[in-house]
């Protein structure tokens, strides 16, 4: 069964690892995950070395179909969010997987 990582989560690997209070530990992820929201507001690309990019994607207009009916709509314009992996971390995944 797979497990979501959620903010408590990581504010507890902060209290563990760096010895800040649980308090100051929440504090410090809510910022850093604000700043990260700030720069999608912005229009500006994430990019977390050895970890992963974040890039914004806009979307145009196009005509979507309803599978079961073959009705067509319009889809709107929109922007979407795209991760992409670093290479470490492609390898650190694929490391773990051959040594299950």
């Amino acid at each position: 069964m797979s497990k979501n990582i959620t903010r408590a989560d990581l504010a507890d690997a902060v209290f563990r690892d760096l010895g800040l209070s649980f308090a100051e530990s929440e504090k410090l992820v809510d910022e850093v995950f604000e700043e990260i929201t700030k720069a999608f507001e912005r229009g500006e690309d994430v990019k977390l070395s050895s970890f992963a990019s974040f890039y914004l994607k806009k979307k145009k207009a196009r005509v979507g179909r309803n599978p079961k009916t073959g009705k067509e709509y319009e889809i709107t314009p929109r922007t979407i969010l795209s991760f992409v992996a670093s290479r470490n971390m492609k390898s650190e995944i694929a490391e773990t997987k051959q040594e299950k």
